[in-house]
C-alpha cells in the first residue's frame, strides 16, 4: 500500500491509499458515515491483485482534513473531492466507483454533474440513494396507495435518526460520550447476528465532523430535490437487512439511471465489513462487463472497451 495527499479544491487534503497495480483499472472505493477508508479493507484484499483499489477518508473523517464549516460538506464539494481524487490516481482513464452509505449518496451526485461524468466508468452503489431522488420518492410514497403509504412509514421510522443527527451540539455530545458506536455496534449485530469485525472502538467519535453531512445536505435537497440522470452503467446491491436504508428507497431509480442492474443480497447496512467477498465479487463482474472481459474457464478474452468502440471487435 501507498499513501499520497490529494488537496481539494478549497484547500482540505484527502488521504488517499493506493493498493495493487497501477496500471491496472482503477477502482475508487468511497465510505460513509462514521466510518474511514479502513471499512473497505476485506474488499481491498479480494481486489487488489486484479485492479488498482484506491481508498480515501472522505474530508471529516480519519486522517483527511475536517473543516469547520456546514457548508463545506455540501454535495458538489463533495463530488469536487471524488473527482480530485480521480484525476489524481488515474489522470488517463475513468475510474469505477465503489461507494456505500454517504459514500454512494455523494457518488450518485458526483456521475450526474455533466462537466466530469466522463470521469467514472461505472458506479456500484450499496445503501446510499441520490438526495434528489430521495426528495421525488418520498412524495411519490404520499400517493394514495397501500404499498406506498407503508414504504413511506417504514423508511420514514428507519431514518428517524437523521432528525437527531441535526441536533447541533447534542449529536457530537453522542459522539464524544460512545453512545452513538454502541448503537452501531448493536445494529450490526441485529442485522448480523454477529459481532461486527474490524469496527475500531471511537471510530464516531473520531469521525464526528461527518454530522455536518446530513445538516448541509439532506433538508435542502429532500425539500427541493432537483433533477438528475446517471448515463453510466450501474449496479445497487440492496442488502435486504438494512435497518437504515429499506430496499424500495434504493432500488427506484432506474427511470433516471437507467443503465442500472438491481441486485437484492443477503447482509445488513455495513456489508463491505462483513460481506468483502460478495461486494468484490459483484464489483469485479460489471467491470469485466464493462471492458467485454469474460472471466469463465476456458473463455477467450476479448479486446477491451476501448477497442471495442474503435470498431476493433
Amino acid at each position: 500500500m501507498s499513501q499520497r495527499w490529494v488537496t481539494a479544491s478549497d484547500g482540505v487534503r484527502l488521504a488517499v491509499y493506493e493498493h495493487g497495480e497501477p496500471t491496472a483499472p482503477t477502482v475508487v472505493c468511497v465510505h460513509g458515515f462514521p466510518d474511514d477508508h479502513g471499512v473497505w479493507d476485506g474488499v481491498v484484499r479480494r481486489l487488489a491483485d486484479r485492479f488498482h483499489v484506491v481508498t480515501y477518508d472522505v474530508r471529516g473523517s480519519g486522517a483527511s482534513g475536517v473543516p469547520r464549516r456546514n457548508q463545506d460538506y455540501r454535495l458538489p464539494q463533495l463530488a469536487a473531492d471524488l473527482t480530485a481524487v480521480a484525476d489524481a490516481v488515474s489522470p488517463d482513464a475513468p475510474v469505477h466507483v465503489l461507494a456505500h452509505d454517504w459514500g454512494s449518496v455523494q457518488s450518485w451526485h458526483t456521475v450526474t454533474v455533466p462537466a466530469t461524468a466522463h470521469r467514472f466508468a461505472s458506479l456500484t452503489s450499496i445503501s446510499g440513494p441520490d438526495l434528489d431522488h430521495t426528495g421525488r420518492w418520498f412524495r411519490a410514497q404520499l400517493r394514495p396507495s397501500p404499498r406506498k403509504l407503508w414504504h413511506f412509514t417504514r423508511q420514514s421510522l428507519a431514518s428517524g435518526y437523521v432528525g437527531f443527527f441535526h441536533l447541533p451540539g447534542v449529536a457530537e455530545l453522542a459522539c464524544r460520550a460512545g453512545l452513538l458506536d454502541a448503537v452501531t455496534k448493536a445494529a450490526r449485530r441485529l442485522e448480523t447476528g454477529e459481532a461486527p469485525a474490524g469496527y475500531g472502538p471511537g471510530l464516531a467519535s473520531r469521525n464526528r465532523a461527518g454530522l455536518k453531512l446530513y445538516r448541509a445536505n439532506v433538508l435542502p435537497r429532500t425539500l427541493r430535490p432537483g433533477t438528475r440522470r446517471a448515463g453510466l452503467p450501474a449496479q445497487v446491491l440492496a442488502p435486504r437487512r438494512d435497518m437504515f436504508v429499506l430496499v424500495p428507497w434504493q432500488t427506484a431509480i432506474t427511470d433516471w439511471a437507467p443503465d442500472t442492474e438491481i441486485h437484492f443480497v443477503d447482509g445488513g447496512h455495513w456489508l463491505p465489513a462483513f460481506r468483502p467477498d460478495l461486494v468484490a465479487e459483484f464489483t469485479a463482474r460489471l467491470i469485466d462487463r464493462i471492458d467485454g472481459i469474460d472471466r469463465t474457464p476456458g473463455a477467450t478474452t476479448p479486446e477491451r472497451t476501448a477497442a471495442r468502440k474503435a470498431g476493433q471487435e
